[in-house]
């Protein structure tokens, strides 16, 4: 219930509009007063409900939030930004080596496919899975402004008042892991 209140203003707005109609529908119906008052408290709601949506900042919107941050500090070679969202130090030597070895000209998150909240975890953790897309040169000169396509997998946990990396994968957007795709123990594909 919080989700929806929260994250889908829209809907709520609709409810309340149904509910205003029942009531004026009533009212119209009896001519009793108390009918046309009712009518007013879910219509009055409505921007309420849109005020608590702006203000209220969701862990499913704190995850993205993170996430299009993170896609900035590639596309910037800012590796140790990139890296401090990644709160496992066997990770952050991982992403860390495997950052240095490119130069980006562009990433951005194309889709973020789930996030699933792991129900009974403490601290609260969550999968997340996305597609994203990079212009990618390589440091040893190999290959230049190739376009990448990739599906990440992420393990987040939340820790200290904020979610952070746990553990990643990547994969091709289709088909089987190939010589990039990483493996973990944590994680299943």
């Amino acid at each position: 219930m919080a989700d929806l209140i929260a994250e889908r203003p829209m809907v709520v707005s609709i409810l309340l509009f149904a509910i205003t109609t029942s009531f004026i529908y009533g009212w119209l119906q009896t001519g009793k007063r108390q009918a046309a008052w009712a009518a007013l408290v879910p219509l009055v709601l409505v921007p309420v409900a849109h005020w608590v949506a702006a203000e209220w900042e969701t862990d499913r919107e704190k995850i993205q939030t993170l996430l299009y941050e993170l896609a900035d500090a590639v596309e910037g070679n800012e590796i140790e930004r990139a890296v401090r969202a990644i709160g496992d130090p066997d990770m952050q030597a991982r992403a860390r080596s495997e950052l240095q070895r490119y130069r980006f000209q562009m990433a951005s998150i194309n889709k973020i496919r789930n996030i699933h909240f792991i129900e009974g975890s403490y601290p609260p953790e969550a999968d997340v899975e996305l597609s994203v897309k990079v212009d990618v040169s390589d440091n040893g000169g190999r290959f230049q402004n190739v376009r990448v396509l990739r599906l990440l997998v992420l393990r987040m946990v939340f820790k200290n008042e904020r979610w952070s990396i746990i553990d990643y994968r990547h994969f091709p957007i289709t088909g089987q892991p190939d010589a990039a795709s990483q493996f973990s123990n944590q994680l299943s594909r």
